[in-house]
C-alpha cells in the first residue's frame, strides 16, 4: 500500500504542487485575488499583441516619411541626404514636393489623348 502511494505521488508531484499551493493561497488572498490575477493575465495576453501591432505601425509610418524617391532619376534615397546618392541631385526641393500639403484640387493633370486604330 505504502509502494502504491509512492508511486502515485512520484507521478503527480506536480499536479499535488500546484494543489497544495491552491490551498495556501485562496484562504490567505482570497478568490477575488485570484479572479482579479488571472483577468489580468488574459488582459495582457490580450493587450500585447495589439501594442506590438501599433509599435509595428508607427515604425512603419516613420521609415515610410524617411524615403525620398529623386525626381531627376528614380533612385530611392532613405535618410537625411540632401543630395541624391546615384545622380547627386538636391533633394531638398524634392522634399518639399513630397509633402502632402498641397490639396488635390490644387494639382493640375495633363492628360494627352490619343485614338487607337
Amino acid at each position: 500500500m505504502v509502494d502504491n502511494m509512492d508511486y502515485f505521488l512520484k507521478i503527480n508531484k506536480t499536479l499535488l504542487t500546484y494543489f497544495l499551493i491552491i490551498l495556501i493561497i485562496i484562504p490567505i488572498f482570497g478568490v477575488n485575488f485570484l479572479l482579479s490575477f488571472f483577468g489580468n493575465i488574459l488582459l495582457l495576453l490580450f493587450l500585447i499583441p495589439i501594442l506590438l501591432v501599433l509599435i509595428a505601425f508607427i515604425g512603419f509610418n516613420y521609415f515610410k516619411s524617411k524615403i525620398y524617391t529623386c525626381s531627376n532619376c528614380g533612385a530611392i534615397n532613405l535618410g537625411a541626404n540632401e543630395t541624391c546618392t546615384n545622380c547627386g541631385a538636391d533633394l531638398k526641393d524634392i522634399n518639399k514636393k513630397n509633402k502632402s500639403d498641397k490639396k488635390p484640387s490644387d494639382t493640375i493633370i495633363e492628360v494627352k489623348a490619343e485614338e487607337i486604330k
